[in-house]
Formats: C-alpha cells, structure tokens, sequence
C-alpha cells in the first residue's frame, strides 16, 4: 500500500511516539544510548577503554545490557566527583550542593547527562519545516528520549512521571523515560527501569487508550527495538490478537525504519516476534524520505482540526474543576443566556458554531501560519472581522487561496497601516535599523513604540525575522491586544505582500 493511501485511511488524530533517530537526525548535539555513556567515561578518565571494560560485564547472548552498564557508571561517576571537588565537573558538584541546600537529592551522574543535553544545536535539515506542519494534526506526542527538541518544535506541554496519569490527551508530549528538565526523574539505570516498571501499570493504562482510538506512528526506532516490542506486548496482552479491535490497532499501527538514501513509500507487512506471543504483524516503512511522511500528514483532512479539540478539551478541565462556571445542555443556542463558557453538541441543523474568533486567530497566528492550517482559515468567511478591526491576511491567504474576503480585508489591512505609518512619521523621527535599538531609546513613548517598530518595518529598516521572536512573546503574554495586533499586521504585510518600501504609503 502506499503511505498516501495509508494516512488518508485515518479517522482520528494520530500519536507519534518518537525514539532517538529523531534527535540524531536533526540534532548535532545528540547521542544514541551507548555513545552516551561511551562520552560520560570518556570525559571522565579520558580514554575509552574504562566504558569497554565496564561493557564486556554486562553482555548476555551477544545483547548489552544498557541499564546495568549505566549503574555501574554511576556510581564511578559520583564517587569521583565526591574525591574531586573542585576539578573539571566544579559546575556539576556547585549544581548538586545547591540543590541539597534545597532538600532535593540528584545523582550527579544524572546533572552531567542533562547538561550534555541542555542546549539543542539543529542540523539544517528541511525536513524540520514540514515537520512542524504536522502538528495541526497530531493527538499527541509520546517520547523515550531526554532532550527538549519536540516541545521546541511543536509547543506540546511536556508531561513526565505521574503528570501523566493528570493529563489530556491533545496537545501532550509524554516523556516516560524522563526529561532533562526534571533530571532526578531521568530513567537509565537498572535500578531506574525497576522502579519504573513497578509503577508502570497507571501510566500503561493511560497510554494504552491512546493506541487503541489512534493512530500510532513509530518514528526513531529500529525494527527490533525493545520499546516497540514492550509496546506491541502491553496492547496484545489487554487485547485479544484475534478480536476486531486488534486488527483496528494492527491497521493504525506504522513503523518508519530508516533506511539510508532510500525514496521509498511504500507500506508494507512485518512480522515481528514479541515474548509472549508467537508473531505480530505490523506495518512498515522502510525509508530516508521523511518529508513524505510528514507531507502526508500535514495533508491529512480530519472533520476537526487538532487545535480545536485542544480548546475543547481546555473548557471541559474547567467544567471539571467545579467553581463558579455554568452549565447547560441544550441543542439549541436561543435557549442559553450569557455565560462564562459555552461548549455546545448537536446537530448542524440548530447549531451555528465558529471554532476560532478572529482574535484567537491572531492569537494563533504563528501556529496557523508554521503549521499551514487551512481547516481553521475556512472559517474566516464566516466570522466576524468589523472594518476597525486589525486582521493579518496577507500570510493566511498564502495558505488558503479561497478565502473570499481576501481583497477586501487587505484593503482594509492596508489602509489601517497607513494610519500608523502616517501617524509615526508626523510625531517621530525613527533612525534605529534594529529592534534592540527602537526598545531601548527613551525617546519614544512607551505606549508608541510597537507603532515605531511597525513604522521601522514598513521602511525596512528592521526586518521580519527579528521582530518575530519579540511577536511570539507577546502572543504569549498578551496576544489579544491592540497594540499586539497593530505590530502583527505590519510584520504580516511586510513579510507576505509584495510591499516595496520605497512606496511608503503614498
């Protein structure tokens, strides 16, 4: 089957659970489970025969055992920090005494390894941008991997430990092996994956409903690795390999190995042998062509986008969470009065609903735009935008060329401009070329000073790309105000338009 016609066959969200391929292809900074313990020894006797001498007494049947290489790591680790106060892991023994000052006990061994993971150094690598693409349409993300490349890419909450049991599902990055944030609950060691497992059961149940309603999307891992073979066991042990349910996983259920300079997308069936079981069959694709993969998912059309399902989700915590918010269930909107929140299911024939108001668009403007999500553009037609109103639609109709309103609203777009542009030129004299500079000069009144960032703009004197860092905080922060929207529609029309600044207006 080809992977197109494998995707398109989705009816739910899909999870991506990802291993470390994924770091190792997009991250200079990366290492798989051996090379990183091979490091740790190696910067801390300076040759890589202590790592090989502690490797050979951990070998059964030609298989290492990673764990217990790792235990026995630690421990060498520590007590020669111990010994060596001050010498070349100062930082890491500083790190450790001020958290004991706290009360909070964490092996330095486990310090050092999110130190080595702490910053994230990119490969430049395209693929990164259609990687992104797919978020509009991910349930979830599940990792075993330590660093924080995915919640920088895609912005999912990063989950760990018992906040998993807490969680919704839509918009979760679930790190079930740790994360360098929280270092003292990074699995490695034996005694790490004892304890994990013991307390497995809450978290397998959590993760096991995600694979039975989803799609799952292995990513990073190899054919044979023991997280795939631990899933396929945990599903098949609490469903019947032989019941339709079973099948509907086995259907939903992609394997990406990496296969070096391969085009292939093709999907085809695998037999895999899981302890327990005789074989299962599941589905593969064996291939270096990750920009199909994640084309065709960015593709995916779903009644419901991601987004959307996340903002649901996020009202219904609330109702959950009891207090002052009302409630009523009706299918008709003229029966409700005003309330805080209103979260409506019925029929399209007496329910009339946007999904997204223009200010929440704005809001997620640099989501829709990485993301090209035109499910949410459809509703443009559809919602309110008043002729005073600031509305960017310069990017959105790149991604959405049957926005009927285009024209109009970069009329509209345009003339608002002007009126900032014409209003800075007359009250300032603005000779900053950067962003830095227009921030830090007093001179301009603070509740002026994104009009003369929009007005730098729109001469070109600061460019797109340094105000969209300062843009994406403010969206954070307060990404439903005035002068909010004012800047985005200056970086939106100088960015997606063919504006020339020597027009200036005129």
């Amino acid at each position: 089957m080809q992977l197109s016609d494998f995707i398109r066959q989705f009816r739910n969200h899909p999870v991506l659970f990802v291993g470390t391929g994924m770091s190792l292809r997009y991250l200079e900074n990366s290492y798989s489970w051996d090379d990183l313990l091979k490091k740790i020894c190696f910067e801390l006797k300076g040759n890589n025969e202590y790592y090989y001498d502690i490797k050979s007494n951990h070998c059964y049947d030609g298989k290492y055992k990673y764990d217990e290489i790792a235990s026995d790591i630690e421990k060498e680790f520590n007590a020669t920090l111990v010994s060596d106060r001050n010498g070349k892991f100062k930082e890491i023994n500083d790190l450790f005494y001020s958290n004991m000052e706290k009360g909070i006990s964490i092996s330095r061994f486990k310090l050092y390894i999110a130190q080595i993971f702490g910053t994230l150094k990119y490969k430049s690598n395209p693929e990164l941008i259609e990687l992104k693409k797919t978020k509009k349409n991910l349930s979830s993300i599940i990792t075993t991997n330590y660093d924080c490349m995915l919640e920088d890419i895609f912005g999912f909450k990063p989950l760990v430990g018992n906040d998993i049991l807490l969680s919704n599902p839509y918009g979760a990055l679930y790190k079930i092996h740790g994360s360098i944030d929280e270092p003292d609950k990074i699995i490695i060691t034996h005694d790490d994956y004892e304890k994990f497992n013991q307390k497995y059961e809450l978290i397998r149940a959590q993760l096991l409903s995600l694979f039975i309603h989803n799609p799952i999307i292995f990513i990073g891992y190899n054919i044979g690795d023991d997280n795939i073979k631990q899933i396929l066991k945990t599903i098949f042990t609490y469903v019947d390999p032989s019941s339709d349910a079973a099948e509907k996983v086995r259907s939903q259920f992609l394997l990406v190995e990496y296969s070096k300079d391969s085009d292939n997308v093709e999907v085809t069936e695998h037999d895999i042998d899981v302890e327990g079981f005789s074989t299962i069959r599941i589905n593969r694709i064996k291939t270096d062509n990750y920009i199909a993969i994640y084309r065709e998912l960015s593709a995916l059309q779903l009644p419901v986008s991601a987004m959307d399902i996340r903002k649901v989700q996020n009202v219904v915590k609330e109702i959950y969470a009891g207090g002052s918010i009302k409630v009523r269930i009706t299918n008709d909107l003229d029966e409700l009065d005003n309330s805080d929140k209103v979260l409506v299911i019925g029929s399209q024939k007496s329910i009339t609903y946007s999904y997204q108001t223009a200010p929440e668009m704005m809001k997620n403007y640099f989501d829709i735009i990485e993301e090209e999500n035109n499910q949410v553009l459809e509703l443009v037609d559809k919602i309110m935008i008043q002729s005073s109103q600031y509305f960017p639609i310069y990017g959105f109709s790149l991604i959405d060329s049957k926005i009927k309103r285009t024209e109009q609203l970069k009329k509209q777009q345009k003339e608002k401009l002007k009126a900032i542009y014409d209003l800075v030129k007359t009250r300032y004299n603005v000779t900053e070329n950067s962003l830095d500079d227009i921030l830090q000069n007093d001179n301009y009144a603070m509740t002026y000073k994104n009009e003369v960032i929009a007005y730098a703009l729109m001469e070109k004197k600061i460019l797109p790309e340094e105000v969209e860092p300062y843009l994406k905080e403010m969206s954070n922060s307060r990404g439903t105000t005035t002068d909010y929207r004012r800047l985005l529609c200056a970086y939106d029309y100088v960015k997606y338009s063919d504006y020339d600044s020597s027009e200036r207006f005129n």
